[in-house]
Protein backbone atom coordinates (compact mmCIF):
# COMPACT_ATOMS: atom_id res chain seq x y z
CA UNK A 1 0.00 0.00 0.00
CA UNK A 2 3.02 2.88 0.63
CA UNK A 3 4.67 1.38 -2.78
CA UNK A 4 1.09 2.54 -4.50
CA UNK A 5 1.01 5.70 -2.20
CA UNK A 6 4.48 6.51 -3.38
CA UNK A 7 3.26 5.63 -7.22
CA UNK A 8 0.45 7.80 -7.42
CA UNK A 9 2.66 10.78 -5.94
CA UNK A 10 5.48 10.03 -8.78
CA UNK A 11 2.88 9.78 -11.22
CA UNK A 12 1.85 13.36 -10.28
CA UNK A 13 5.46 14.96 -9.91
CA UNK A 14 6.01 12.94 -14.01
CA UNK A 15 2.71 14.44 -15.39
CA UNK A 16 3.24 18.12 -13.44
CA UNK A 17 7.18 18.10 -15.13
CA UNK A 18 5.14 17.23 -18.90
CA UNK A 19 3.32 20.14 -18.35
CA UNK A 20 5.83 22.12 -17.27
CA UNK A 21 8.34 20.54 -20.00
CA UNK A 22 5.35 21.67 -22.87
CA UNK A 23 5.04 25.31 -20.78
CA UNK A 24 8.32 26.15 -21.66
CA UNK A 25 8.03 24.67 -25.54
CA UNK A 26 4.65 26.90 -26.35
CA UNK A 27 6.44 29.96 -24.63
CA UNK A 28 5.22 29.80 -20.99
CA UNK A 29 1.52 30.60 -22.79
CA UNK A 30 -0.07 27.92 -20.15
CA UNK A 31 -2.25 29.03 -17.39
CA UNK A 32 -0.70 28.60 -13.96
CA UNK A 33 -3.40 26.06 -13.19
CA UNK A 34 -2.65 23.51 -15.37
CA UNK A 35 0.53 22.48 -13.66
CA UNK A 36 -1.56 21.06 -10.35
CA UNK A 37 -4.47 20.01 -12.78
CA UNK A 38 -1.89 17.71 -14.26
CA UNK A 39 -0.26 16.46 -11.34
CA UNK A 40 -4.03 15.70 -10.07
CA UNK A 41 -4.61 13.80 -12.95
CA UNK A 42 -1.68 12.04 -13.49
CA UNK A 43 -2.25 11.01 -9.74
CA UNK A 44 -5.70 9.58 -10.68
CA UNK A 45 -4.57 8.20 -13.85
CA UNK A 46 -2.21 6.02 -11.38
CA UNK A 47 -4.82 5.05 -8.84
CA UNK A 48 -7.36 4.10 -11.29
CA UNK A 49 -4.61 1.77 -13.30
CA UNK A 50 -3.58 0.60 -9.96
CA UNK A 51 -7.13 -0.20 -9.26
CA UNK A 52 -7.51 -1.97 -12.78
CA UNK A 53 -4.53 -3.91 -12.94
CA UNK A 54 -4.70 -5.31 -9.31
CA UNK A 55 -6.41 -8.99 -10.86
CA UNK A 56 -3.17 -8.98 -13.52
CA UNK A 57 -0.86 -8.28 -10.95
CA UNK A 58 -2.37 -10.41 -8.36
CA UNK A 59 -2.48 -13.95 -10.50
CA UNK A 60 0.78 -13.09 -12.40
CA UNK A 61 2.87 -14.87 -10.02
CA UNK A 62 0.74 -18.11 -9.04
CA UNK A 63 1.33 -21.17 -10.22
CA UNK A 64 0.11 -23.22 -13.21
CA UNK A 65 -1.53 -25.27 -11.12
CA UNK A 66 -4.07 -22.67 -9.76
CA UNK A 67 -7.32 -22.06 -11.07
CA UNK A 68 -9.21 -18.90 -10.45
CA UNK A 69 -12.28 -19.78 -10.22
CA UNK A 70 -14.61 -16.93 -9.39
CA UNK A 71 -13.98 -12.73 -8.92
CA UNK A 72 -16.26 -10.01 -7.69
CA UNK A 73 -17.04 -7.11 -9.50
CA UNK A 74 -18.15 -3.96 -8.16
CA UNK A 75 -19.52 -0.53 -9.16
CA UNK A 76 -19.37 2.48 -6.93
CA UNK A 77 -21.00 6.18 -7.23
CA UNK A 78 -17.79 7.80 -5.40
CA UNK A 79 -15.39 5.80 -8.89
CA UNK A 80 -17.98 6.81 -11.96
CA UNK A 81 -15.65 5.41 -14.40
CA UNK A 82 -16.40 1.45 -12.58
CA UNK A 83 -20.32 1.91 -14.55
CA UNK A 84 -18.45 1.84 -17.59
CA UNK A 85 -15.94 -0.65 -16.64
CA UNK A 86 -16.88 -2.67 -13.40
CA UNK A 87 -13.73 -3.15 -10.78
CA UNK A 88 -12.58 -6.72 -9.65
CA UNK A 89 -11.65 -6.64 -6.25
CA UNK A 90 -11.33 -10.10 -4.56
CA UNK A 91 -11.15 -13.50 -6.31
CA UNK A 92 -11.67 -17.30 -5.27
CA UNK A 93 -9.25 -19.62 -6.84
CA UNK A 94 -8.84 -23.45 -6.21
CA UNK A 95 -5.11 -24.85 -6.19
CA UNK A 96 -4.92 -28.03 -8.00
CA UNK A 97 -1.29 -28.51 -6.55
CA UNK A 98 -3.43 -30.38 -3.08
CA UNK A 99 -6.16 -31.86 -4.40
CA UNK A 100 -6.91 -35.57 -3.41
CA UNK A 101 -9.26 -37.98 -3.45
CA UNK A 102 -10.16 -40.94 -1.63
CA UNK A 103 -11.24 -44.10 -4.05
CA UNK A 104 -13.66 -45.39 -1.73
CA UNK A 105 -15.42 -41.43 -2.03
CA UNK A 106 -14.35 -40.99 -5.91
CA UNK A 107 -16.93 -38.20 -6.28
CA UNK A 108 -15.37 -36.13 -3.38
CA UNK A 109 -12.25 -34.48 -3.65
CA UNK A 110 -10.29 -32.41 -1.22
CA UNK A 111 -8.28 -29.39 -2.18
CA UNK A 112 -7.36 -25.82 -1.28
CA UNK A 113 -9.46 -23.13 -1.25
CA UNK A 114 -7.39 -19.27 -1.80
CA UNK A 115 -9.22 -16.30 -1.09
CA UNK A 116 -7.42 -13.31 -2.12
CA UNK A 117 -8.84 -9.61 -2.01
CA UNK A 118 -7.79 -5.60 -2.93
CA UNK A 119 -6.74 -4.47 -0.01
CA UNK A 120 -6.57 -7.74 2.12
CA UNK A 121 -4.88 -10.53 3.43
CA UNK A 122 -4.82 -13.44 1.30
CA UNK A 123 -6.33 -16.73 3.27
CA UNK A 124 -6.10 -20.85 2.18
CA UNK A 125 -7.86 -23.00 3.26
CA UNK A 126 -9.00 -26.92 2.94
CA UNK A 127 -12.41 -27.99 1.40
CA UNK A 128 -13.74 -30.84 0.85
CA UNK A 129 -15.99 -30.86 -1.97
CA UNK A 130 -18.91 -32.83 -2.92
CA UNK A 131 -19.26 -32.98 -6.49
CA UNK A 132 -22.35 -35.53 -6.91
CA UNK A 133 -24.07 -34.36 -4.10
CA UNK A 134 -23.27 -30.21 -4.82
CA UNK A 135 -22.56 -28.97 -1.37
CA UNK A 136 -18.81 -28.31 0.03
CA UNK A 137 -17.57 -28.10 3.82
CA UNK A 138 -15.05 -26.13 5.08
CA UNK A 139 -12.08 -28.20 6.77
CA UNK A 140 -12.44 -26.72 10.38
CA UNK A 141 -10.32 -28.00 13.54
CA UNK A 142 -13.66 -30.04 14.57
CA UNK A 143 -13.91 -31.93 11.36
CA UNK A 144 -11.91 -35.23 11.19
CA UNK A 145 -12.25 -38.00 9.07
CA UNK A 146 -13.51 -41.72 9.75
CA UNK A 147 -12.26 -44.37 9.34
CA UNK A 148 -13.77 -45.17 6.47
CA UNK A 149 -12.83 -41.98 4.60
CA UNK A 150 -15.62 -39.97 5.63
CA UNK A 151 -16.01 -36.51 7.13
CA UNK A 152 -17.35 -36.52 10.87
CA UNK A 153 -18.33 -32.91 12.00
CA UNK A 154 -18.51 -31.57 8.83
CA UNK A 155 -21.02 -28.42 8.16
CA UNK A 156 -21.85 -28.81 3.92
CA UNK A 157 -23.39 -25.80 2.40
CA UNK A 158 -25.54 -26.76 -0.47
CA UNK A 159 -24.22 -25.22 -3.87
CA UNK A 160 -25.49 -24.81 -7.24
CA UNK A 161 -24.77 -27.48 -9.91
CA UNK A 162 -23.26 -24.44 -11.95
CA UNK A 163 -20.87 -23.02 -9.13
CA UNK A 164 -17.69 -21.94 -10.62
CA UNK A 165 -15.75 -22.69 -7.51
CA UNK A 166 -17.35 -26.40 -7.39
CA UNK A 167 -17.14 -26.89 -11.22
CA UNK A 168 -13.15 -25.77 -10.86
CA UNK A 169 -12.69 -27.88 -7.82
CA UNK A 170 -15.01 -30.88 -9.82
CA UNK A 171 -13.73 -30.84 -13.01
CA UNK A 172 -9.95 -29.61 -11.94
Amino acid sequence: MLFELIAIVAAGFGVAGIALIVNFLVGKRLPGWTFPAAAGAGMLAMAVWLEYSWLERATMNMPEEVEVASTNQVRSWYRPWTHVVPLTNRLIAIDHRFDRRNPDWPDQVLTQVVLMGRWEPSRQFGVMFDCAGNRRADLLDQVVFAEDGSLQNARWFSLEADDPVLRAACDG
